[in-house]
């Protein structure tokens, strides 16, 4: 990993070095994760006060009625958390009878929240400080409120015009009859209320309590489907990774019903081309990456889903060596093309990424999806509910298909890299069916081709969005547009601040004398602070 100088792309951030760092998408977050470890805590720690935080100070990509996913290096050992939540028991395909699609918005697209358990597996786990300690940054944002972030009071005006019909919103989210503005103190009484109690409970009065008995009366009250019992019956999984080497580093991600395994399969893909023949922002290398993420992306679409109802194509076939090889050897590398799915039997946001100086990193993410998630804020608690149920689709016999009990496919996604059996990066990039394609991207920024963290949240990002057509920043030089063109890409250029478009990356690296290297994301508020 190297520190350049001049530093190549606009931002001209440096990489923060410390021995103890947090990085995320909203600088008060960041403190927040700070300050615990600076009492004591350890990384775990400061990543669920940070992850708490930003329910608060960045409700625009998450909530306390999110899911959340996370990787965890111990010490000795890596860790995976699924800590995303189940569809109500009444949600049969027959529920849904006569709609094209499950809803966007609105009840009828909320499953049940799985981050406030993964917050208290977390710390149960292996946390050093007790559970309600981590909880008291955001309880004092929410309680005394906060000065609104740039970018999340855009994000906040967008999610508005778009929400504010939907049960609670305006209420809770529109105090004024509007979005706040940049700079404008923002109060959150309700979710300082709700949070004390998730904290004093460790989560209980969330999934069995009055909190659950408040969600299911609103759910009621507006026709939908969740049950006090669907409440109880969650709980997050200690799922373990799947991974994919790539030239000595492994990359590690959550299992499915998460789209991380597309990121697994586009470095496998990649390995059996010539990318290493060319230079990190070289059009043939993004074409390349363009067409393996494709390949990746046609067959998770086809197969993935809640892995207990992967039973004709499961991970390892998706992974398997002799299968990448094959779908890497239907790039052309001259001509872009429109790939099927394959045959492997015999496819809004918030991340951040922590260290500690004994050695401890964390990768985690949660997300409402789509900014605000359903938009339903339950009365009286601050809760703002995802709407992952919109992921799940009506086709008779997909894997992914709407049934009881489930897990719909997830885009949300923490990233791990490993190096001969030490920890490397933690890392994640928000943004939608961006993340996969952002992982791979830093990996091989950081990996192949040798740059620091920041820098490769700093450098210009693409996006294939369907068939021939790929989305890119407009940052990119006009040469590499013009020659991606010639490829047969359908390009588009968008702005970085087109919502979670193109992602908002959190990284951070460990560096070989001790002590790590964190980049934290231009597009976004955030930033990488240590000590």
């Amino acid at each position: 990993m190297r520190f350049p100088s001049p530093l190549p792309y606009a931002s001209q951030r440096s990489a923060v070095l410390a021995d103890n760092m947090v990085v995320t998408s909203q600088p008060l977050a960041a403190q927040a994760g700070l300050s615990i470890l600076a009492k004591g805590g350890n990384a775990v720690d400061a990543a669920l006060a940070t992850a708490i935080t930003l329910t608060i100070v960045e409700p625009t990509g998450n909530g306390i009625g999110s899911d959340a996913f996370a990787i965890v290096w111990d010490g000795t050992a890596l860790h995976g958390l699924n800590a995303s939540g189940r569809s109500a028991a009444a949600w049969s395909p027959d529920h849904f009878q006569g709609q094209r699609t499950i809803p966007e918005r609105g009840w009828d697209s909320v499953t049940v929240p799985g981050a406030v358990g993964g917050w208290a597996a977390l710390s149960e786990r292996f946390g050093r400080l007790p559970f309600e300690v981590v909880f008291e940054p955001a309880v004092r944002y929410a309680e005394g409120g906060f000065p609104v972030s740039p970018v999340v009071a855009r994000l906040w005006g967008i999610g508005a015009d778009q929400l504010k019909q939907q049960p609670g919103f305006a209420e809770h989210f529109m105090p004024n009859g509007r979005a706040p503005v940049a700079g404008e103190r923002f109060v959150n009484r309700d979710a300082a209320a709700t949070l004390r109690l998730v904290a004093e409970t460790g989560g209980e009065a969330f999934y069995r309590g009055s909190l659950a008995e408040r969600m299911v009366d609103d759910a009621q009250r507006h026709g939908a489907a969740i049950t006090l019992d669907d409440m109880a019956a969650n709980a997050p999984d200690w799922s373990g990774t799947i991974s994919q080497a790539f030239d000595g580093a492994e990359l590690h991600e959550i299992p499915p019903n998460g789209q991380g395994i597309a990121a697994c399969m586009a470095l496998g893909i990649l390995a059996h081309t010539p990318i290493r023949d060319h230079g990190p922002d070289d059009p043939e290398a993004l074409h390349l990456m363009c067409e393996a993420m494709k390949l990746a992306f046609r067959d998770i679409a086809a197969f993935v889903a809640d892995p207990n109802s992967m039973t004709d194509v499961m991970s390892g076939d998706l992974l398997n060596p002799d299968y990448l090889a094959e779908r890497a050897s239907l790039i052309d590398p001259s001509r872009a093309q429109d790939f099927h799915s394959g045959a492997p039997a015999n496819s809004g946001t918030v991340c951040l990424s922590t260290a500690d100086s004994d050695g401890m990193m964390v990768s985690f993410i949660q997300s409402n999806y789509m900014g605000f998630g359903s938009g339903v804020v339950v009365p009286g608690t601050g809760i703002h509910l995802q709407n992952r149920g919109h992921d799940f689709v009506l086709k008779d016999g997909h894997p992914n298909q709407v049934g009881p009990g489930k897990r719909p496919f997830h885009t949300i996604i923490p990233g791990f890299l490993m190096a001969e059996g030490a920890p490397r990066m933690a890392f994640g990039v928000m943004g939608g069916m961006m993340q996969a394609q952002g992982h791979v991207q830093m990996v091989l920024r950081t990996q192949l081709w040798g740059q620091d963290v920041q820098t490769a949240a700093d450098a210009p990002r693409w996006r294939v969005v369907d068939g021939l057509k790929v989305a890119c920043e407009t940052a990119m030089p006009s040469d590499c547009l013009g020659a991606l063109s010639d490829l047969g890409h359908e390009i588009s250029t968008e702005t970085p601040d087109t919502a979670f478009g193109f992602g908002g990356a959190q990284l951070i690296h460990r560096l070989d004398g001790g002590g790590f290297a964190g980049g934290s994301d231009p597009r976004k508020d955030g930033c990488a602070l240590g000590f």
